[in-house]
């Protein structure tokens, strides 16, 4: 009997690939940020990027870290800006001074 692979799944801690590598021009190279061992005791950024619903979606991740994680800090920002364009660079200094990891939300 063979086996016959219908859906692949990817690892969303995927990195991408440096551009020398192949994986098209202008397309820039980065990685995932370490992740954390706990979330006891830090500060989670909740960024509502606008699209219809991400609001009450925060809002309720938000009421659900307070119930079920009360040592976490959650803020709940609105990224400024237009929605698919990376032109928020105040939030995200915000972010990496203050905060210790981020959930960005899209609903629709």
């Amino acid at each position: 009997m063979t086996t016959q692979t219908l859906i692949a799944v990817l690892n969303p801690e995927a990195q991408r690939v440096p551009v020398s590598e192949g994986s098209g021009a202008g397309v820039p190279s980065w990685q995932m940020a370490p992740r954390l061992d706990s979330l006891n005791g830090k500060t989670v950024y909740l960024v509502n990027q606008g699209f219809g619903g991400s609001d009450l979606f925060m809002e309720q991740f938000q009421a659900w870290f307070a119930e079920n994680m009360p040592s976490v800090k959650t803020i709940v920002k609105r990224k400024t800006g237009f929605i698919f364009r990376d032109d928020t660079s105040d939030l995200w200094k915000e972010i990496k001074e203050k905060g210790d990891a981020v959930i960005f939300g899209v609903a629709g």
